[in-house]
């Protein structure tokens, strides 16, 4: 079983098509289900994000969970697996390793050294684990991910190159509008990409900011904490959008919905000729394209980010990043090669403790008048002269197999010594498939 990664992101897929992958927050539990019902795949994470749709899954073959990823793939996006073989990246084992590594690094973000991934990452395993699709591998996998995340944020500068697309889209309003102090701002959508708009521009010194959901709960509680940071602000219903377009001089958009939320007509009924800047960063849009051409309005969505930021440069504290990611994938490849030796050295040396038994037994038969000290003293001088034996070999092949190419040190040990395969594997069976009832990854 091993890890591969089936992409499509701001690198590699127009961002049309990654609309019609982008997996909605009510799709997300059909998406894992149908991931995890494919013959292949035993385990599955799917991160959706703005700029980027990815399965993370466990699989037994590599093509045969290719295929079956990309077809999943394709039915959420209404099209033929052949339609998206052109935007598609795949990594397989430790490649898929590295690419996870450098994701929850911001190494492969649209805006170099953007925090916001991790939150992101964390949610799609939290979401995917609920879910019960989330086996050892995964768990072990992304879990490291994250702490290499955390890792390149404190120990580089990385965070200097960009703060997020939310960031970036907030300047070019600020930009448009000769600043943002003391204007309004509309925010439409109150998650987690809400809530990051909300910071900016209370950093910004905005003078007002409404929060319309589609949940009133959530906006409220958004609106409850920009107050208390002492920035005007108020909650309202979708419902209401035409009043408070008609007031706002920004209006931010992220809402997750799989259907234009915020339509071209609403926005036409402000004053002729009113500056408004649009910062939609919904995948699929929140708002709806014609707007672009009405008088007054000035749109930035992720085409317009992604044309401008895709050949950015990265800084020096992306190549510290880089290091240190190269650096956690030898580390994690290292250790995932030493624990697979060692189910076959726990066999070896329970086999060579069955031979000693079995010796000691047949010393019982033929010299049963044997005084019993003497017998105790002749096992453990038999077993001592064994694990002597078997020690250098079996520290020095876990030393082995955690290097580069170690692979094949396991098998050499199960041939040399006639072990039976089915033995490590069982003493390495997941902690997840040992529970009689449904455990994270079990098929369903």
């Amino acid at each position: 079983m091993s890890v591969l990664v089936v992409g499509l992101s701001h690198r590699t897929t127009p961002v049309p098509v990654l609309e019609r992958v982008a997996v909605a927050d009510s799709d997300l539990g059909k998406v894992l289900d149908q991931l995890l019902e494919a013959p292949s795949v035993s385990e599955a994470v799917l991160l959706s994000t703005c700029n980027r749709v990815e399965v993370y899954a466990v699989v037994e073959t590599f093509h045969g969970g290719m295929n079956e990823v990309v077809e999943v793939l394709a039915h959420q996006a209404a099209a033929e697996p052949a339609d998206l073989f052109e935007h598609l990246y795949v990594h397989y084992s430790a490649a898929a390793v590295e690419h996870l590594f450098s994701v929850a690094g911001g190494l492969d973000s649209m805006v170099v050294g953007e925090a916001q991934i991790l939150g992101q990452l964390r949610t799609a395993y939290n979401r995917a684990d609920e879910a019960g699709v989330v086996g050892r591998t995964l768990h072990e996998l992304v879990q490291q991910a994250l702490r290499v995340g955390k890792r390149v944020h404190s120990d580089t500068d990385i965070d200097h190159a960009g703060a997020s697309v939310v960031s970036e889209a907030l300047s070019d309003a600020a930009r448009a509008l000769g600043g943002l102090a003391g204007r309004r701002a509309l925010i439409v959508g109150a998650g987690s990409m809400g809530g990051l708009a909300a910071a900016h521009l209370r950093r910004a010194g905005i003078g007002e900011v409404v929060i319309a959901n589609r949940t009133a709960a959530n906006g409220a509680r958004l609106a409850e904490s920009l107050t208390a940071d002492g920035v005007p602000a108020r909650s309202t219903g979708l419902a209401d959008l035409t009043t408070e377009i008609a007031r706002a001089d920004v209006l931010f958009a992220c809402t997750g919905s799989v259907d234009t939320v915020v339509g071209a007509e609403l926005i036409g009924d402000r004053e002729p000729g009113r500056p408004l800047v649009v910062c939609d960063l919904g995948l699929p849009k929140d708002v709806d394209p014609a707007a672009a051409l009405l008088s007054g309005v000035r749109v930035v969505d992720l085409e317009t980010l992604q044309r401008r930021l895709s050949d950015a440069p990265a800084g020096q504290g992306a190549t510290r990043a880089a290091e240190i990611v190269a650096e956690e994938v030898r580390g994690y490849l290292a250790g995932q090669r030493k624990a697979e030796v060692t189910p076959t050295v726990t066999a070896l040396r329970k086999r060579a403790a069955e031979v000693v038994d079995a010796e000691l037994l047949r010393l019982d038969s033929r010299l049963p008048q044997l005084d019993g000290a003497v017998r105790d003293e002749l096992a453990k001088t038999v077993r001592r002269v064994v694990d002597k034996l078997l020690h250098t070999p079996t520290v020095r092949v876990k030393e082995l197999a955690a290097a580069p190419g170690g692979e094949g040190y396991a098998d050499a040990l199960r041939e040399l010594f006639g072990l039976d395969p089915q033995k490590p594997a069982a003493v390495s069976t997941p902690l997840s498939t040992q529970n009689p009832t449904q455990t994270k990854g079990e098929k369903r």
